[in-house]
């Protein structure tokens, strides 16, 4: 008896337990994957369809017998135009098509947009890959079959189709006695009327169960779309080292780093070397790590309200504070908070040192 290799069932990525970054999702999408569910598209469709349907009811009624007299009284005529029918026929079949046509591909435009988050457009996509040839039917059925992704795709399959039995079936048995009494009803109008109510109630039901199926559907897709796109540590190692000599990317972590000094400027303040001040619009603080940079670096800086709370803190921890007006305020331009101060500075910072009798110290 052969046995089923149990590692079918296993993650298709092992090792694979991070989450995936905004730049690899990026260029998933750049590549037109996303997280979409033709489920939900079809369903919305579907249901958008039915709705059209029921509002135009007394419309198309009115139009479809239009036709059926024009067709009808032609059998009478002896002189048979062929081209007339032909003009006759596409005129009522393009008038009774094209509302469903157009309503059915702005639905599924915007359904697609939705899910998309925007308009997507690659080639990616359609472009040829040899490798795929050759069929891996191994690959295959462990995808449709041994996968959850297979597992869920039938399972979703079966429910639709019980569900929509067991709805058609609880709807006709509701409504039964008035469908078997049409023949009792006078008119087969009336009696045709009848049936449409019960399929139009039928279709609604329908159409709304549908979109409850496709909006689990596309949660699902959504999550398996992230695990698919899990990363391992040495991928998000790979990924930060690739990323790190891009501009933008810098020019964003640098922004970040910055921010989170500014928010820490009480500590900034404690083990700053000296506050200087303008002396009642502007305050920076800087400090000196030789281990670390070449000059003293601008570590808080405020201004207005929050220069005097830098200068309050400066005074209850005993951190010098020296007044000098053009240079607080230069300092304040043209120095962001953890950069060094620019050169054009480091006289004017010298006797600040110089005055405030500075001694490295062990930070």
């Amino acid at each position: 008896m052969s046995q089923i290799d149990l590692q079918w069932f296993a993650p298709e990525d092992e090792g694979r337990t991070e989450q995936p970054s905004e730049h690899k999702l990026r260029k998933a999408r750049e590549e037109g994957r996303v997280a979409k569910s033709q489920e939900l598209n079809g369903s919305i469709v579907f249901l958008v369809g039915c709705v059209l349907l029921l509002f135009l009811a007394p419309w198309i009624e009115e139009k479809l017998e239009e036709m059926m007299v024009f067709f009808f009284n032609q059998v009478t005529v002896d002189k048979v135009d062929n081209g007339q029918y032909v003009y006759v026929f596409a005129r009522y079949f393009c008038m009774l098509v094209i509302p469903f046509a157009v309503v059915g591909l702005i639905a599924g435009v915007v359904s697609n947009l939705v899910q998309n988050k925007g308009f997507l457009f690659t080639t990616k996509t359609i472009s040829p890959k040899f490798d795929k040839i050759v069929p891996h039917f191994g690959q295959y059925f462990k995808r449709t079959l041994f996968s959850f992704e297979g597992v869920f795709n039938i399972a979703k399959s079966i429910l639709k189709v019980v569900i929509l039995i067991l709805v058609c079936f609880l709807m006709i048995y509701s409504q039964r006695d008035k469908l078997l009494s049409a023949e009792n009803v006078p008119g087969p109008m009336l009696a045709m009327k009848n049936f449409a109510s019960v399929a139009g109630i039928m279709l609604i039901v329908s159409a709304v169960i549908l979109l409850g199926i496709g909006v689990l559907d596309y949660m699902v897709q959504r999550r398996q779309f992230r695990e698919q796109n899990k990363m391992t540590k040495q991928e998000v190692k790979e990924e930060f080292k690739e990323l790190e000599g891009d501009p933008e990317v810098k020019s964003h972590l640098d922004s970040a780093q910055r921010e989170m000094l500014s928010q820490n400027i009480p500590k900034a303040v404690r083990e700053a070397d000296v506050l200087i001040t303008n002396p009642t619009h502007f305050a920076v603080a800087v400090q000196w790590k030789k281990d670390v940079n070449i000059a003293p670096a601008v570590t808080a800086k405020g201004e207005d309200m929050l220069a005097q709370s830098m200068k309050r803190m400066a005074r209850e921890n005993d951190v010098p504070m020296i007044e000098n007006r053009p240079l607080a305020r230069g300092l304040y331009n043209d120095a962001k908070v953890g950069d060094v101060i620019p050169e054009n500075y480091w006289r004017a910072i010298a006797v600040i040192y110089a005055q405030i009798g500075y001694i490295d110290k062990k930070k």
